[in-house]
């Protein structure tokens, strides 16, 4: 499994954490996904195999988030 932090502008509250963390959770190959709110960043743990960094950042992105790599 390989590990990712993304950046993530817009984050404020708790509705915001259940949607990037859904979002990442509903894309196959992501095992775990969690938001911190403080540091506004998300640590992702993955499969290269089956899912890549572009497909985590428009899957954020389509959530009306900013993503800072």
């Amino acid at each position: 499994m390989a590990q990712k932090t993304i950046m993530v502008e817009g984050m404020t509250c708790e509705h915001c954490r259940s949607a990037v963390e859904g979002a990442l959770s509903g894309l196959g190959g992501v095992s775990s996904a969690n938001v911190n709110l403080d540091e506004n960043k998300v640590d992702v743990e993955y499969d290269k195999s089956k899912v890549d960094e572009s497909t985590m950042k428009e899957a954020i992105e389509d959530q009306g988030y900013d993503v800072k790599i």
